[in-house]
């Protein structure tokens, strides 16, 4: 398994699945096997989500940590 520098704000490229293209995804919490947030893009667009680790393909942006 690839190690990935996430946190929470970061925003993520999700592989695509079923009949859904690949999307952005913005962090807002991480678990041991999944990730929680909101799509940026395509047709989940503005919908939260729960998406496994294994589905992020990239990080886009490390985004900026909600304590400053």
């Amino acid at each position: 398994m690839r190690q990935l520098d996430i946190r929470p704000g970061c925003i993520v490229l999700i592989e695509g699945f079923d009949d859904i293209p690949e999307h952005e995804f913005r962090i807002e919490e991480i678990y041991e096997e999944f990730v929680t947030g909101m799509a940026l893009s395509g047709p989940f667009a503005g919908e939260y989500g729960e998406p496994d680790i294994e589905m992020i393909v990239e990080v886009i942006s490390q985004g900026t940590p909600k304590d400053s």
